[in-house]
């Protein structure tokens, strides 16, 4: 009787009585509500976990490129500086630079600090003098002038601002707007601040708010002249086609000059800024994923419960030929269930969210009339997402890889139980 018994339970793995008993043990009777109530807990936590590891890490992206992308778009990737002499020979030294196989462009500029004032209002910038060429060739600003226009830029007076200071200033394209530089002319009674009014050529928007407030750009010429340099510039910035390899640019660029000088790269420049992002990306990460955890906890108390619940139906299983490892694979299956469900369901949606999260951020400031992303704090004026292929492949995985670990010992706690004495009390 016993092998007939034997015969009439399948013994290959996964077999339609395991699954069926996982998704019986999945709907809950009424007594069994508690345990239910817990195996949705952890599948929200899963896929609320999930979603918000995948959301995260693509704005944090997001955060990176764009910043990349505004930084890297007006600043050069190489800062050339002189040494030992000022750089009076800076037509020669960037025709030279230029040549460099993977140099995309090297302007020279005059950088100098300046108040921009208006009748209504007044602002510190970053006056930076350019050659209209070089200027045209930073697409950032070419390619995004709201107002105006660059065309004979070197001809006139003329300078470019920002969206942000035009807004601040109150004033528009073809308005004059006064620079106050606290070093001007050399008087017997000291240094006067030179003041001069320049008519505003055109007002671009790069779409970050601390460019778009702090950087006028004026003729190089124009600039030597109104910092008192003669014929010198402050630096070359250098523009290459590939930021990442900047270091094999280094060497090239130093022989290239023919003279003493000092480079500094974006990195340098800016270090404390991407090590900061770095280290809150990394942080945010081990925070959500204990989320995850959590729920995969939750996994496991549920299960526990259920073994404990449904002794008697594993005893009688075990007496009609059920062998172990059938009884651990009907409780894995039903502790996977909710972990690989939680996982899909949390990557869908935090893959809609991703691709939607500029308009639900603008649908959620209208909803509650407050500015949820403030241009002045996160220097950008939209809210980025970009979603790494690898980085959700590796939330997705360990989401799934901790459900599974959390279905063991339940499991094998279930395969474990003496059916004698699971049935001595019934």
């Amino acid at each position: 009787m016993d092998e007939t018994m034997t015969e009439s339970v399948p013994t290959k793995p996964f077999a339609p009585f395991e699954w069926m008993l996982s998704a019986r043990y999945l709907r809950a009777r009424r007594k069994e509500g508690f345990i239910s109530v817990i195996a949705g807990f952890s599948f929200l936590g899963i896929m609320l976990g999930v979603a918000t590891l995948i959301i995260v890490m693509a704005v944090m992206n997001g955060f990176r490129k764009e910043l990349l992308d505004k930084i890297l778009g007006l600043n050069g990737h190489i800062l050339v500086q002189p040494l030992e002499s000022p750089l009076t020979d800076w037509k020669d030294v960037a025709e030279r630079i230029s040549q460099v196989q993977g140099i995309r462009l090297a302007a020279p500029v005059v950088d100098g600090q300046a108040l921009a004032s208006s009748p209504w209002n007044a602002s510190g910038v970053l006056v930076r003098g350019i050659r209209s060429d070089d200027l045209n060739n930073l697409t950032s600003i070419a390619k995004n002038i709201k107002q105006g226009s660059l065309e004979g830029f070197d001809d006139g007076q003329g300078v470019a601002i920002g969206r942000r200071l035009a807004d601040q200033l109150s004033l528009h394209a073809g308005d004059s707007i006064t620079l106050v530089a606290p070093k001007g002319a050399v008087t017997p009674m000291g240094t006067t601040p030179r003041i001069k009014p320049y008519k505003i050529v055109a007002v671009f928007e790069i779409g970050m708010s601390e460019y778009d407030l702090g950087f006028v750009f004026m003729p190089l010429a124009e600039a030597q002249a109104y910092f008192n340099r003669s014929n010198d510039v402050t630096s070359i910035e250098v523009f290459t086609t590939n930021p990442d390899k900047i270091d094999s640019f280094r060497k090239s660029v130093t022989e290239a000059a023919g003279r003493p000088v000092f480079l500094v790269d974006w990195r340098q420049r800016n270090s404390t800024f991407f090590n900061a992002l770095q280290v809150e990306r990394n942080v945010m990460f081990l925070i959500l994923t204990m989320i995850v955890l959590v729920a995969a906890l939750n996994i496991v108390s549920g299960l526990i419960m259920l073994v404990k619940d449904k002794g008697s139906d594993i005893a009688i299983l075990r007496t009609m030929g059920a062998s172990q490892g059938s009884i651990m694979r009907i409780f894995l299956i039903t502790g996977a269930s909710i972990g690989v469900v939680g996982t899909l369901v949390g990557f869908f949606v935090g893959l809609v969210i991703c691709l939607n999260i500029e308009s639900i951020r603008q649908f959620l400031s209208w909803l509650t009339s407050t500015e949820l992303f403030s241009p002045e704090l996160y220097f950008l004026s939209k809210l980025p997402a970009e979603i790494d292929v690898g980085e959700t492949t590796a939330v997705v995985v360990m989401a799934l890889t901790l459900s599974f670990l959390a279905t063991l010992y339940p499991s094998w706690r279930a395969a474990r139980l003496d059916p004698v004495e699971a049935l001595r009390y019934e």
